[in-house]
């Protein structure tokens, strides 16, 4: 382990979160303050080069425009809502430029995993982005492989799913720098007791998200998880998870209040939901990824579920 200082810097993408911005760079000024040495310096990045705004109003003095980007030793890209309809031309052929000829370590926190799939950076690798984003990413990269992990560093492009999570990543990075003993004093001078591993999922488990640990019923939602595109029958469920269809209709009744088809429709929904909000795919194409047999089909049901058709929820986002 060196105390040689390291310079990282963040490239604030329009929009970007302001909480996974502060989980970033908060540990490595608590780290500079706990060992009395300047372990860190970080800069700031924007496509004007003057300041970045992030999805609640707080504007950020910058040091650096997109286009001038300097090598550095970690340079993660961070940003929020809405990242899919920006244009990251300027900001990729720089990106491309420092990862050519430089040793810069590049990454993403939250939605700037997005960027760098974009970029090509993640293709054939694994990447985390924030749950919500899940859905369209998979669609838009299917050459990633995307875990639901709170973050990934081990790979060539490390990525934090956002939050808290963006201060997790900085934590392992700490701790790989200088030892675990500096990354647990500084997630103690945050009040920060959950630390968590990479491999800790985002989300809460199935079971304790529904308030049960019914193993079957676990199993029926992941088998239904695992076939959006191609939905199978309650019977073939039952069936693959050892219980009879009778069984798995009382379990969905008393844990979830719902019939095992209403719960799979509602759940083959919501993924188009995040599709149509998320992505710039066609109907069709939505309608055909999340099991549905017709766009006319489709659009009743969604219709029904959700109150707009699918191209009034679309026409309201624009």
């Amino acid at each position: 382990m060196s105390d040689a200082q390291q310079h990282y810097v963040f490239a604030l993408v329009k929009d970007f979160t302001h909480m996974a911005f502060a989980c970033a760079v908060d540990p490595l000024r608590i780290a500079n303050l706990i060992s009395g040495k300047p372990l860190y310096r970080w800069s700031y990045a924007s496509l004007d080069g003057a300041t970045a705004s992030s999805s609640d109003g707080t504007k950020i003095e910058v040091q650096y425009a997109f286009k001038e980007l300097p090598a550095c030793d970690r340079l993660f890209v961070l940003s929020g809502i809405g990242m899919q309809s920006k244009d990251h031309t300027v900001l990729l052929q720089a990106l491309r430029r420092i990862d050519r000829l430089s040793k810069t370590r590049i990454g993403a926190l939250c939605s700037g995993s997005w960027v760098l799939a974009l970029g090509g950076f993640l293709n054939g690798r694994e990447a985390s982005i924030h749950w919500e984003y899940h859905d369209s990413f998979m669609e838009q990269f299917p050459e990633v492989k995307l875990l639901r992990n709170v973050f990934v560093a081990d790979g060539k492009y490390p990525t934090a799913s956002g939050g808290t999570a963006t201060a997790d990543l900085m934590l392992h990075l700490i701790a790989k720098d200088h030892g675990q003993d500096l990354s647990v004093a500084v997630a103690d001078q945050m009040v920060y007791n959950a630390v968590r591993e990479a491999t800790a999922a985002q989300r809460v488990s199935l079971q304790s998200r529904n308030g049960m640990r019914n193993p079957h019923l676990a199993a029926a939602i992941a088998r239904m998880a695992s076939a959006i595109e191609t939905p199978v029958s309650p019977t073939t469920i039952a069936k693959d998870i050892g219980i009879s269809t009778r069984q798995l209709e009382r379990l969905f009744g008393k844990y979830l209040n719902a019939s095992p088809k209403k719960y799979y429709r509602d759940m083959r929904l919501e993924k188009a939901r995040h599709l149509l909000v998320q992505t710039e795919m066609s109907v069709m194409d939505v309608a055909i990824a999340c099991g549905f047999e017709s766009a006319a089909h489709f659009s009743r049901v969604y219709r029904t579920a959700f109150g707009c058709t699918p191209m009034m929820q679309r026409r309201h986002l624009g």
